[in-house]
């Protein structure tokens, strides 16, 4: 019987079908799994590489199969519509890498054109002059590959061919490239997928059989089933060629990763902790919230089976590995509610006759006070108060300060502690302690994270190379204000770098979302300002629908019938997502679609999403998490901006700013958690960031 390969290429081209197709997809490779004779379903095409054969999916949709010359080990690289399926598969040539014994996949057509191009420049300096034709063979760079290397001049040229170039091929000279010798690129790049002095170029079975990293072999019906029914899972843990240089290189200290919406931040910081553990080390991956780090985890139990290099990752919010260490050394700790700090800070304004409202105190407790780890109120006389709109002088700054003495002393005096203080304690504790207990930290979503929490990851881990690897995008900031990392003792100058191709979102969809933060002027992790300048998408779709209703029930119904037109179209329940700014409008969504028959359930933190039905949730849940076709409900003017989640303009000018671009980068993140569809609406007006 014929066995199967399914390479990365496949499903991801699976996941942008409509359901219909899919299940035609799967009764083809179905039945072609179960003949006999496998061929007999191929097609010869005009292709360059003769073992490139055509299985037909139906009138419009055809796939391309690697058919060995002997033997019964097929391989599914690609599956579209007829004309582009053909398309592709007539320029593209595999081979095996002579280092890696690894199958590879090129586009010659585009390789050749541009070598011709280059050797029409003239004569000038080489990328590579550097490193002799012995050392790029010994790296697996064959000959066609070595002539592009001898002429190629500019690095932009090199990674505008990261999806043409054979992936191994490519990471080796972006590798070089980068300033690695030649040593630590075998030890980065072709060490680890190798241990076989010599492998037989013409044996593209054997070579199927060992690309695990791109090719999932199929051992029977069940298996190939349980692929094809998480497919874009799958693929949410596949690392790009532009993005596997930065999972895996060493560096001497912090690094961090940053990029816009879609990029594959997440993807390469689990591949960052996966790559740490299996070389024994002790990884915290962690996170802000616990949705956040269910998805990672569930990410991770998909991207590494081996139980021993998963028990050295310890994936944990911040809040949680803080909570364990001080109740680890110090004793059981209590939470105060969050309506109760509220109660306690209105009660203590009011009983000081404050003239600053309660909000305006909480926060510069929380923003000055936690932020620079004050301790007195001398300290709080002399701090910066960056970002704090109101000028205050040392007469208002005493009168704030004893404000804020008495709410912290009025926690000590009932023994409670907030998310906050228990960080403050944990760090404490942290940093007193030689015995670090992690060797790495790996941090996404980096953005929401305030500095009280940055101090706990400072003191978890020892500095040192490797030590603290950030992900994050402060275009996608929901929560707390601008940090500077490197205030905190984190140091990534030189050690920096930034993804711009989105693997998820639709150019159409990008460019609808980019366009509500244009002109918003926001500052990096490291104090630079942050851009989303270069961030784009090679995959095409509509352009999304925008549509404003004259009360909430038209607008609800407005969304069931975009809900069902969707269902109608194939797409999964459980691959549409439904945003609101309030939780309340979410639970009316989900009884909406569900009054019209459509399975439907809110996700909140004590119910988290189940997959087989459509999930409406708030914005903020929203974050980190990816649907083929997304709807973002109540954009409204009386909806978005919320009113309570911004500081009056007269209270704090600077703060009511920070507040405005915070809800508008909320929307951003809500938007961009599309992939192939996105409606956005409203009843009454809608929101000024739609304007």
């Amino acid at each position: 019987m014929p066995k199967l390969g399914i390479h990365q290429d496949f499903l991801r081209d699976f996941t942008r079908l409509e359901r219909s197709v899919q299940s035609k997809v799967v009764d083809t490779i179905t039945r072609f799994g179960h003949t006999a004779v496998a061929g007999a379903h191929l097609e010869k095409i005009n292709a360059r590489d003769p073992r490139l054969k055509s299985i037909r999916i139906d009138l419009k949709y055809r796939g391309i199969v690697l058919a060995p010359e002997t033997g019964e080990e097929y391989t599914l690289l690609r599956v579209d519509t007829h004309d582009e399926a053909y398309e592709w598969a007539r320029n593209r040539r595999l081979s095996v890498n002579v280092a890696t014994g690894h199958i590879e996949i090129r586009d010659d057509k585009i390789i050749e054109a541009t070598v011709a191009t280059l050797s029409g420049a003239g004569p000038r300096s080489s990328l590579f002059g550097h490193v002799s034709d012995a050392d790029l063979k010994r790296l697996g760079i064959d000959d066609q590959i070595l002539g592009f290397a001898r002429i190629v001049m500019d690095v932009a040229v090199l990674e505008s061919l990261s999806e043409t170039l054979p992936r191994v091929q490519y990471d080796v000279l972006i590798g070089l490239a980068s300033g690695l010798s030649v040593e630590e690129v075998w030890d980065e790049v072709v060490g680890q997928v190798t241990g076989v002095d010599s492998f037989d170029p013409d044996d593209l079975s054997a070579a199927v059989r060992r690309s695990t990293d791109r090719i999932a072999l199929v051992d029977g019906p069940d298996e190939l089933m349980d692929l094809l029914d998480r497919p874009f899972a799958r693929w949410r843990v596949y690392l790009h060629p532009l993005q596997r240089e930065i999972a895996f290189r060493s560096y001497s200290g912090s690094a961090q990763v940053v990029g816009g919406p879609g990029t594959g931040k997440t993807v390469v910081a689990l591949h960052r902790a996966r790559y740490l553990a299996a070389r024994g080390g002790r990884v915290l991956l962690t996170t802000f919230t616990s949705t956040l780090a269910r998805s990672l985890e569930d990410s991770l139990r998909l991207l590494e089976p081996d139980d021993d290099v998963r028990a050295r990752i310890h994936v944990r919010t911040v809040d949680q590995v803080a909570r364990r260490v001080v109740e680890g050394r110090v004793g059981r700790i209590v939470l105060l509610p969050r309506d109760e700090e509220t109660d306690l800070w209105q009660r203590i304004a009011r009983r000081r006759n404050s003239a600053w409202p309660d909000r305006f105190l909480a926060e510069e407790w929380r923003q000055v006070v936690l932020a620079q780890n004050l301790t007195s109120a001398d300290e709080y006389l002399a701090a910066r108060r960056s970002g704090r709109g109101r000028s205050l002088g040392s007469v208002q700054r005493a009168q704030i300060w004893r404000a804020i003495s008495e709410f912290q002393d009025e926690m000590v005096r009932r023994g409670r502690h907030t998310h906050e203080t228990v960080c403050v304690k944990a760090a404490e504790l942290l940093c007193a302690e030689t015995d670090k207990p992690y060797d790495h930290v790996v941090v996404d979503e980096a953005q929401d994270l305030h500095p009280v929490r940055w101090r706990v990851l400072r003191g978890a881990v020892a500095e040192g190379p490797d030590d603290l690897f950030i992900a994050g995008d402060t275009h996608q900031r929901i929560y707390e204000g601008s940090v500077s990392l490197s205030s905190l003792g984190i140091r990534v100058a030189g050690r920096s770098s930034r993804l711009t191709v989105n693997y998820r979102t639709t150019a159409e969809i990008l460019k609808w979302s980019c366009a509500m933060l244009s002109g918003e002027s926001v500052d990096g992790l490291s104090g630079e300002e942050a851009t989303l300048t270069g961030c784009r998408s090679e995959m095409h779709g509509q352009e999304p629908d925008v549509f404003g209703a004259p009360t909430r029930e038209s607008e609800l119904a407005e969304l069931v019938n975009k809900v069902e037109e969707w269902l109608d179209l194939g797409v999964s329940p459980g691959a549409i997502g439904v945003a609101a700014r309030s939780g309340t409008y979410a639970r009316q969504a989900a009884e909406a679609l569900t009054a019209a028959g459509v399975a439907a359930e809110q996700v909140t933190r004590d119910q988290p999403a189940d997959g087989e039905c459509v999930q409406t949730m708030t914005m903020h849940r929203m974050k980190g998490l990816e649907f083929r076709c997304v709807a973002v409900v109540g954009v409204g003017a009386d909806s978005l901006p919320l009113s309570s989640a911004v500081t009056p303009l007269e209270d704090d000018a600077a703060t009511h700013r920070n507040d405005l671009r915070r809800e508008r980068c909320l929307l951003f993140v809500a938007t961009t958690r599309a992939r192939e569809r996105l409606a956005v609406s409203w009843h009454g007006g809608p929101s000024v960031f739609l304007k």
